[in-house]
């Protein structure tokens, strides 16, 4: 287990209960405009004041204030303890929240399998066909769908996560994503922040930005698929 840091205290990671983040490094995937540049581009061993064992000890001596526990990278499915990471924190008491950009469908399912998540938090970074070349050099639609409907079928909480910037995301993007999860409880969308991202020379070369009223549009579209649209 890779551990990238630790957040002690989120009041918006986990809808309506204060939870604790634990970041897990490294990623599969290459999104230009991730936040979370350090996790993303992993690191070869933990932080030497973070360890799981810390971890679980903060954990145990704030039962009576945390509500949840969030895993989040990063990509938490690549880790080969995640199972039991979870399977520990279940056996405390915490519900576990857990994002991911559902890539790994296998994972997931095993996940769900076991009841060791309860709440799903997966992002939809374009039409799967897309991913490639900027999302991921080689592009894995089946395993996007895949999850997607591992997600949708699960009977868990759930929502879908898609950040627009262009040309990652317009009118017609947002048609695909829409129909693909269709029936889905919550989409949130995003507009992208430019600054501290993985790759600062994408937004250099490229004109990124929508405007509010293009991100309304979206949520407009949005909104004739799903239970609850909503612009973050």
């Amino acid at each position: 287990m890779v551990l990238g840091g630790v957040q002690k205290n989120s009041m918006i990671d986990y809808p309506e209960k204060i939870s604790c983040v634990i970041f897990l490094s490294g990623c599969n995937f290459d999104c230009p405009y991730c936040h979370n540049p350090d996790l993303a581009q992993g690191c070869a061993e933990c932080p030497a004041d973070l360890t799981e064992a810390n971890i679980m000890q903060f954990l145990e001596e704030r039962r009576n204030f945390l509500d949840g526990v969030v895993i989040s990278g990063g990509e938490p499915t690549l880790q080969p303890d995640l199972a039991d990471l979870c399977k520990k924190i279940k056996q405390m008491g915490y519900p576990v929240k857990l994002d991911t950009n559902g890539s790994r469908p296998d994972v997931l399912e095993r996940l769900l399998e076991n009841h060791l998540i309860d709440y799903v938090a997966m992002d939809v970074k374009t039409d799967p066909g897309n991913y490639a070349p900027f999302i991921q050099k080689k592009s894995h639609p089946d395993h996007i769908i895949s999850s997607v409907r591992l997600t949708m079928a699960s009977g868990l909480p759930y929502e879908f996560k898609t950040t627009c910037l262009k040309p990652l995301v317009d009118t017609g993007i947002i048609e695909s994503i829409a129909r693909l999860i269709k029936g889905a409880r919550l989409w949130a969308l995003q507009a992208c922040r430019e600054t501290q991202v993985l790759h600062p020379e994408f937004f250099q070369n490229n004109d990124c930005r929508l405007e509010e009223n293009e991100l309304l549009q979206f949520q407009a579209i949005g909104a004739n698929y799903v239970e609850k649209c909503i612009v973050r």
